[in-house]
């Protein structure tokens, strides 16, 4: 019998750069990787945003993506959500604004990408008390921190 591979989970601290500028570049690299995603956001504001956002991020290109609203989650590369749902089959899932990791760590996710605001102390509380979380269980865990020229470093 074989063991599934256990979920990486990756936390992604923002120091220097917005969670609108940080994200689609993310994402691109988790399709090119041949994999779908989730993005999960705590507010139906910010989920709007990012519906917006993943249409018109550069002049140049845009990332398919679609929601609830727009149906056939089959045919949907990136999935937006509030909930805890996995509609389109997704091996990497987004958690914004405090989502909590945890929940998810054994449902068949190759990779948790927790991103969060380094400046805000609430955001920064919420992601520390996450890495504890998760530790105690035994995860996975990886933090990335963004570097000067833009980039991320892998921390430790």
């Amino acid at each position: 019998m074989t063991q599934k591979p256990q979920t990486e989970v990756w936390f992604y601290q923002l120091q220097r750069r917005r969670l609108d500028q940080v994200l689609p570049s993310l994402v691109e690299r988790v399709l090119q990787r041949g994999w779908r995603a989730v993005i999960q956001a705590a507010t139906p504001e910010r989920l709007a945003a990012l519906d917006d956002l993943l249409w018109t991020h550069a002049e140049d290109s845009f990332l398919p993506h679609g929601a609830a609203k727009d149906g056939d989650p089959d045919m949907q590369p990136v999935w937006l959500t509030l909930g805890n749902d996995n509609a389109n089959g997704a091996q990497a899932r987004f958690l914004l604004e405090g989502v909590e990791a945890a929940p998810f760590v054994d449902h068949g996710y190759q990779r948790l990408l927790v991103l969060f605001d380094g400046r805000d102390e609430d955001f920064l509380a919420n992601a520390r008390g996450q890495w504890k979380k998760l530790r105690e269980i035994n995860a996975s865990l990886t933090y990335w921190a963004e570097t000067d020229e833009g980039g991320w470093r892998k921390q430790g």
